[in-house]
């Protein structure tokens, strides 16, 4: 008799309907030994104010400028942008394979909090809406000029980011060379209208896109492009909060992960038919097995396609079964 597939034994694809592409699933893997690089745990004693940090309220940054006193979120232009707005013209060049176009725009930071032993996670709902609202104002006022305002989260040294203080960064650009890029594609492809609410309402695996690249990643749909205050901010301060608490709980650590929301493009584009896309957030995590060893994207996921060793209903159950009380919490109850 033939053995029976079951999808967390047997290695097998799942097909991305967002992408239109494949991903191989090779959960069984998950049972093999691990001797590979093993990464420190998270810092957790992070001073709430230090001086010497630049993003704390007060203090001074490479430029020279120094930090209001802010009591919530706080905006600045990147002291060390990729992008600038006044950047010149490359040459066209004069072959159709070696060709150049200009990249424009500004880089922002955004601070959420003033103290610096804080996250995501361990803010109120209160002080979470106020990060979505600030979300919101940058998208509306920057993206009546720009074509593609970029808003993501690098958070822990592991993605990343260089500083512990909890913030983000916007990058603007004037234009896309070519809105079919990859963001296009995947996120607004209208070959395929309302996928993007379809996706999700027909799988029972809320934080667990079917057929996710990243072992642990999460995919919440919202609307078309970030909009300013009202009361669908208060259900998505809610959503983030309880995921962040569950990512953090699961290896009780302060979970690393980029983070990022796609939405429809704006500028030219405002007055364009974007009914078709789905804002959305993306967070992609590299941890897997424990709070020391990363999953490492090499060798056959950068040379022939996405393999993940977690299916996501494993993915999904084990995030489910998590509490929703932060665990830094839970422990300075008990101590």
């Amino acid at each position: 008799m033939a053995e029976k597939f079951q999808p967390s034994e047997h290695q097998h694809l799942r097909y991305n309907p967002l992408r239109d592409d494949w991903v191989l699933v090779s959960a069984h893997r998950m049972r093999r030994p691990w001797q590979g690089q093993v990464e420190k745990p998270p810092q957790e004693d992070i001073p709430r104010c230090d001086p010497g940090n630049p993003l704390c309220p007060g203090a001074k940054r490479a430029n020279g400028q120094v930090n209001p006193h802010y009591e919530s979120t706080f905006v600045f232009d990147n002291n060390f942008p990729a992008l600038q707005p006044d950047a010149p013209e490359p040459d066209a060049g004069d072959h159709p394979l070696f060709r150049a176009a200009s990249a424009r725009g500004v880089c922002k930071v955004m601070c959420f909090h003033p103290w610096s032993d804080m996250t995501l996670p361990l803010m109120s709902l209160a002080e979470i809406r106020s990060v979505i609202d600030k979300w919101s104002e940058i998208a509306v006022e920057l993206g009546a000029s720009y074509s593609w305002v970029q808003i993501f989260e690098n958070k822990g040294a592991m993605m990343g980011c260089s500083n512990p203080h909890p913030h983000c960064q916007g990058k603007l650009h004037w234009k896309l060379p070519s809105l079919e890029s990859d963001v296009h594609r995947l996120a607004s492809d209208s070959r395929v209208p309302g996928l993007g609410q379809q996706f999700p309402a027909q799988r029972s695996l809320p934080g667990g896109p079917d057929a996710a690249e990243a072992p642990l990643r999460a995919w919440h749909p919202h609307a078309a492009r970030i909009r300013p205050a009202g009361s669908r901010e208060e259900g998505l301060a809610s959503i983030m909060k309880r995921l962040l608490t569950k990512y953090d709980n699961l290896f009780q650590i302060s979970f690393p992960y980029s983070m990022g929301w796609h939405g429809a493009p704006t500028g030219t584009y405002l007055d364009a038919d974007c009914s078709h896309w789905q804002l959305h957030a993306h967070y992609y995590p590299p941890l897997l097995r424990s709070a020391t060893v990363r999953k490492f994207m090499v060798g056959y996921e950068m040379l022939a396609q996405a393999q993940r060793d977690l299916t996501p209903e494993q993915a999904a159950e084990r995030l489910r079964n998590l509490p929703e009380e932060h665990y830094q919490l839970k422990h300075r109850e008990t101590s």
